[in-house]
């Protein structure tokens, strides 16, 4: 190591030891060493061209860090078919987000499997752990869940307290004791069963309000376990409406033992730093959050994205584009609004059929000359809330379609059900308008789908500004306010009579941002994330740029 020049000598200072400069440096120089071998390295460049983490060797020199993703649901349900039992993709911004990037990386999912047992078993049980057809690189390891444990934790805790907590629907929230100590139980189960299959140097993604806990659970289990990565996938509520929670303290906790927080919008992040500040009173470095142990927690927004070349390749299929101009065939030349959505009060539904049929009220050129329709797949049937809300927008639709319909025409077509992708990704193609209105929601993937899914440009797109890729849309889509039914209307109408140049415009520029923040950029750029904070410890620890610190304290 290089000497450096003795300071000099200063008067003593009664109680204090001097620490000679040199000495201090060779413990700096020490532990920055030592740092700097467990720094995540890059690995090399998956097939999509971005470059893809890992964080060193597995514990003894074996093999290469994996990929582990801990999500409520696995990607896939399991259904029989007339040869024996068939995968079926699940439905849900997550998987569809998540699980093309699994698929490109591999690894390994830990997930509850779907089905309930007379008592959830722990561990895993190698007998159940899947590896799909054609993804040997892939497996599937399932968490074993009682009937008890998914009603109070995932329809109670999870979606009666944390989701309308998240997406300001105070009144619909239930705190109940029983829900939370199940859901904290349930949390525990995870974090067992994922360090069962990790090694030291794994990667691990814990992914969305269900699994808050699992974090800090990972964390007093094994700390040589990590990185450890944790994505919240719905908004995260301000401060004076997060307080209402009883157990803040414990999900905030619960979400800290992470190494790196990440969010949809940054608006999220700062809200969730501004509730680790008011509550925990943790201090904080720019976006960072330094724990009571010493650790940097990195914080920040990531905006999600789709598989854009997948979508791009299904739209331009032969299957997809003759199914698309059939479904055109079909309306004999109406032009068609599209909307599709989970069956979800957050998704703002109701009001958008209000709007629907105030456009019809305040433009009746339109009658008969336009189709609606309303893809709504079913969601969280067991809760009362949504069983009430199936039934309300049956209501509003039978109350349209019967005062403005008539034998020839019918205004609004209705479809409760989940449709494969190809499918879906024809009805985008055929849908003149996309309507996306959410009352409030954490990105919102449908408006990207749509989007990627006009490779010849021709549609328009109406979106809610307070659903999170607005920001990212906001230079092509008509902006609305989703309860400004008023508004809505009128947005309907302008996006019917674009002229076709400047619609083709509008799209083009959202296709463009719709690629830039694809999924497999929205992966890097997270892990990325927490090597750069793990690079400003490492900056912070470094001799070089410590001396002249160490050597002012050295002559006090």
């Amino acid at each position: 190591m290089k000497s450096f020049p003795r300071p000099a000598r200063q008067a003593k200072v009664p109680g204090f030891r001097r620490i000679p400069s040199e000495i201090c440096i060779q413990r700096v120089h020490m532990i920055y060493t030592i740092a700097q071998s467990s720094t995540p390295k890059n690995t090399g460049v998956n097939r999509e061209g971005y470059i893809m983490f890992s964080c060193g060797p597995k514990s003894m020199g074996a093999g290469s860090a994996q990929l582990i993703v801990v999500s409520n649901r696995r990607p896939f349900t399991m259904k029989q078919g007339p040869k024996g039992p068939l995968m079926e993709k699940s439905a849900g911004g997550l998987v569809a987000a998540v699980y093309p990037l699994f698929e490109s990386i591999g690894g390994t999912w830990v997930a509850w499997d779907g089905d309930v047992t007379a008592r959830g078993r722990e561990g895993t049980d190698s007998a159940r752990t899947l590896v799909p057809a054609g993804a040997s690189s892939c497996r599937h390891v399932p968490v074993q869940l009682s009937s008890r444990e998914v009603s109070r934790y995932y329809y109670g805790f999870a979606n009666r307290a944390l989701w309308p907590l998240s997406h300001l629907f105070i009144g619909r929230c239930h705190f109940d004791p029983q829900y939370y100590r199940e859901y904290e139980r349930v949390n525990s189960k995870f974090a067992r069963t994922t360090q069962e299959v990790a090694s030291a140097g794994d990667r691990i993604w814990v992914h969305d309000y269900h699994l808050a806990l699992v974090p800090q659970f990972l964390r007093e289990r094994d700390k040589s376990l990590g990185p450890i990565g944790f994505f919240w996938h719905i908004p995260f509520p301000p401060w004076d409406v997060f307080r209402v929670l009883p157990w803040r303290r414990q999900i905030l906790e619960g979400i800290l033992g992470a190494d790196i927080v990440g969010f949809h919008l940054e608006e999220y992040a700062a809200h969730f730093r501004e509730a680790v500040r008011r509550c925990l009173g943790l201090r904080q470095e720019r976006t960072d959050i330094i724990t009571d142990d010493g650790r940097r927690v990195a914080v920040a927004g990531f905006p999600i994205g789709i598989d854009v070349r997948k979508i791009e390749s299904l739209a331009s299929s032969k299957p997809v584009v003759r199914r698309a101009n059939q479904l055109r065939e079909r309306r004999v030349k109406r032009p068609l609004v599209l909307s599709v959505d989970r069956l979800d009060y957050s998704k703002g539904i109701l009001d958008r059929l209000t709007a629907v049929e105030l456009f019809l009220e305040r433009f009746p050129e339109w009658r008969g000359k336009v189709d609606f329709e309303q893809l709504a797949v079913p969601s969280r049937t067991r809760v009362d809330e949504y069983r009430a809300i199936k039934r309300h927008v049956e209501e509003a639709v039978g109350r349209i379609n019967g005062r403005f319909g008539g034998e020839r025409w019918v205004p609004v077509r209705y479809l409760y059900r989940s449709v494969p992708l190809n499918h879906l990704i024809a009805l985008y193609r055929a849908a003149d308008v996309a309507m996306v209105t959410p009352l409030r929601d954490g990105m919102n993937l449908v408006a990207m789908e749509y989007v990627a899914s006009q490779v010849e440009q021709e549609g328009a797109l109406v979106l809610s500004e307070l659903a999170g890729v607005a920001g990212i849309l906001s230079e092509g889509a008509f902006i609305v306010n989703p309860f400004d039914h008023f508004a809505v209307a009128n947005a309907i109408n302008a996006a019917l009579l674009e002229p076709a140049e400047s619609k083709r415009r509008r799209m083009e520029a959202m296709q463009e941002a719709v690629r830039i923040h694809d999924v497999f950029g929205w992966h890097t750029r997270f892990w990325r994330a927490h090597q750069v904070s793990v690079s400003a410890r490492l900056s912070w620890l470094d001799p070089r740029r410590r001396l002249g610190r160490i050597e002012a304290l050295g002559r006090r």
